[in-house]
């Protein structure tokens, strides 16, 4: 445990800015899943589906919260998915 004043601060920021990445992980996993399972199953709504999650991809993207040629590829993969279905 840190003595430091400031040391003990930054734990506190980096457990908060831990805990905030972790729930915009999830979902933006969550939005690709869903997404992956509408254009599997052929659901009316999939075109909604994608447009969420490419949305959440970019906002991901844009926080640095992925690298911005990961979120490229899996909005690559998920627009592709779409157009074969």
């Amino acid at each position: 445990m840190p003595q430091i004043k400031s040391a003990k601060k930054r734990v506190k920021v980096e457990a908060k800015k831990a805990a905030n990445n972790k729930a915009a992980n999830t979902a933006l996993k969550t939005a690709i899943k869903k997404a992956n399972t509408a254009i599997a199953e052929n659901a009316p709504d999939k075109e909604e589906a994608v447009k969420l999650a490419v949305k959440k991809i970019d906002k991901a993207a844009s926080s640095n919260l992925i690298h911005k040629n990961n979120a490229a590829r899996k909005k690559s993969n998920l627009v592709s998915k779409l157009n074969k279905s």
